[in-house]
């Protein structure tokens, strides 16, 4: 992450989190989130399923209105249906349509009779306006000889009646007013039907009968879609057979999605487009009508307006009433905090006999009464500090001329090397070659616990040391102590702490050897963890740590303390040393067993020269 994001993060955090702004702002500007996004967050979900739910209602009310409506219109056509079957099988009518020509229509006398079936027909119900019979060869019978009405042989030519089933169904023509003739100045629904010949079961004529549009008009009338909303009838091409307005009717619906209503039996939708009205249709597949009711959008969403309204009001009143509790519950957490606040500068300033008053025994009370408190114990520390920095003065004078005195009666460390110089050489005068080894390792050892310079050594100088060290105690012990190095190339030149190494070593002598009767054998090791660190191992077959033992000394590892240890003040020296100078991931670690030896590790971390040289 680049400084820029890490500001702009930081930036953000201080923002939300209002972490520069007084306590006061925080609690009210947090309560009235607290009330706010929950009641904005109910209200939106609660205003969407409260819409969706009025939808499905009224989905739900408009098709059974329309399967009421699309049942009463179905009887109310079928009964006329009837009544073009009752005719048809009349004898009169058989007769009349197995006549081929108008001379044999004249001939036979059949026009009278024929008429009078048709008018008995017409007169039988009052909302047939109109009965028409055209053969294929014009003979035309006509209830109505008014000239005012259009006239039945000009039907033949309008677009519709070619597409009149010839099996006999019926068929339902809705035409609108006519201008030209001033009788139909209201809709005509026609019932065609055709009418087959009993010789050659082939059409021969076409019975229309007119039905007064009011009763269509009347049972869709009656239909309450809401305050506002109301029923539409489409023939199977999306005109009009019956709308609110006549201009519309035998007019082609002016809807966005007409030909998704035609292609569906039943189902519901909102427009996209003008006042957005929500439409509920449904398929009379006896009629081949589409009924089809229309709400518009605001009477739909009245009740989510008043919900919306409801909760804008409620989040509004809740809101005040949040910030009248907010301002009381902040003066009663910010009025102890600030009298809290001055108390603690006139502290910083030095007045520790300042106390602050409590008011209360909650969190802030306990925490004014802890507040005083710690000020009687600092004011109590501060004279004990006083007093004792004064006793620790007189302490480090008195120390310095102990260790004047010491360094006065030490024995100059020149003089020992020197010394023990002359007797190897003197032994190698003598050709005492065991003992001239002895002194020159002895000597190269006291040089080097004497070279104080550097906190941290090569562990290849190491090595060399305990192996002076080593060489010295082997004559010694002679063939009760045996030793082996194990030690990589790689590993020589690895920092490590000086002295680290012949402390542990010395202790598997003294604790390993000095207590057994048998052979011990010390191997020193070091190999790889990963590419980070490594370990040098110093493994003995001595005589192993009892367990209390063991416990107490991993329990001082633990402890990092020389001054708290209980045992074996070198190794924990050691351990923290090595802590110190590389940090907690590094030091010893020891494993033990009696009677079966003692393992101590080293971990230390891989230097950077020596992973690329490795």
């Amino acid at each position: 992450m680049g400084r820029k994001s890490r500001r702009a993060w930081t930036w953000f955090y201080r923002s939300l989190f209002l972490r520069d702004r007084p306590l006061t702002v925080k609690l009210l500007v947090y309560s009235a989130m607290l009330v706010v996004i929950p009641l904005v967050i109910v209200g939106l979900i609660s205003y969407q399923k409260s819409s969706e739910v009025l939808r499905e209602e009224a989905s739900l009310s408009n098709e059974q209105i329309i399967e009421q409506v699309k049942l009463h219109i179905e009887y109310y056509i079928r009964d006329f249906e009837i009544d073009s079957i009752r005719m048809q099988n009349h004898p009169s009518m058989q007769q009349f349509l197995r006549m081929t020509s108008e001379q044999e229509v004249r001939d036979s006398g059949i026009r009278e009779p024929m008429m009078q079936l048709l008018k008995d027909t017409a007169y039988s119900r009052s909302d047939i306006s109109r009965i028409m019979l055209i053969m294929e060869n014009q003979t035309v019978l006509d209830t109505s000889m008014d000239k005012n009405v259009t006239p039945a042989l000009q039907l033949i030519e309008e677009p519709w009646f070619a597409s009149v089933p010839s099996n006999s169904d019926i068929m339902l023509i809705i035409r609108p007013p006519s201008e030209r003739y001033e009788l139909e100045d209201v809709p005509v629904l026609s019932i065609v039907k055709r009418l087959v010949s009993p010789n050659t079961l082939e059409p021969v004529a076409t019975l229309i009968m007119e039905v007064n549009f009011k009763r269509i008009q009347e049972i869709a009338e009656r239909v309450t879609i809401g305050r506002t909303g109301y029923l539409s009838i489409l023939d199977p091409n999306g005109r009009y057979i019956y709308s609110p307005e006549y201009a519309d009717i035998g007019h082609l619906a002016a809807w966005d999605q007409l030909d998704y209503i035609l292609q569906q039996e039943s189902g519901s939708y909102q427009s996209l487009t003008g006042d957005k009205p929500f439409y509920t249709f449904s398929r009379s597949s006896y009629l081949n009508w589409r009924l089809v009711t229309t709400i518009p959008e605001h009477e739909l969403t009245h009740g989510t307006q008043y919900i919306r309204q409801t909760i804008w009001w409620t989040v509004a009143a809740t809101l005040v009433i949040a910030y009248l509790i907010g301002i009381g519950f902040a003066t009663s957490i910010v009025r102890p905090v600030r009298a809290l606040q001055y108390f603690m500068k006139r502290v910083k300033e030095g007045d520790f006999q300042a106390r602050v008053d409590i008011e209360s025994k909650d969190e802030i009370g306990q925490l004014t009464n802890d507040f005083n408190k710690m000020v009687e114990k600092l004011q109590i520390l501060l004279d004990e500090i006083y007093y004792s920095q004064l006793r620790e003065k007189d302490l480090q004078l008195r120390q310095k001329e102990t260790e004047l005195k010491v360094l006065q009666s030490q024995v100059n460390p020149h003089f020992l090397m020197n010394a023990l110089e002359t007797v190897r050489g003197m032994a190698l005068e003598k050709d005492m070659t065991d003992i001239s080894v002895l002194v020159a390792s002895l000597a190269r050892l006291l040089r080097y616990n004497l070279n104080h310079a550097g906190a941290t050594s090569s562990v290849q100088q190491e090595i060399h040391i305990c192996e002076m060290y080593l060489r010295i105690q082997q004559y010694r012990f002679e063939e009760k102590l045996s030793y082996e190095f194990q030690i990589p190339h790689w590993v020589e030149n690895q920092l490590i702490a000086k002295f680290a190494l012949q402390p542990l070593v010395e202790n598997c002598v003294i604790h390993g050897i000095e207590t057994s009767d048998r052979q011990v054998h010390i191997t020193i090791s070091a190999k790889k963890v990963d590419e980070q660190q490594f370990v040098i191992e110093i493994q003995d077959t001595g005589t192993g740590i009892p367990a209390e033992r063991l416990r107490a000394l991993q329990l001082d590892l633990l402890q990092k303390d020389m001054v708290a240890a209980v045992s074996q003040i070198g190794i924990v020296n050691v351990h923290r040393r090595i802590a110190y100078l590389f940090g907690e991931a590094y030091g010893l670690e020891l494993e033990s067993r009696a009677g079966a030896g003692t393992t101590v590790s080293l971990k230390l971390p891989l230097g950077l020269g020596m992973r690329e040289g490795a």
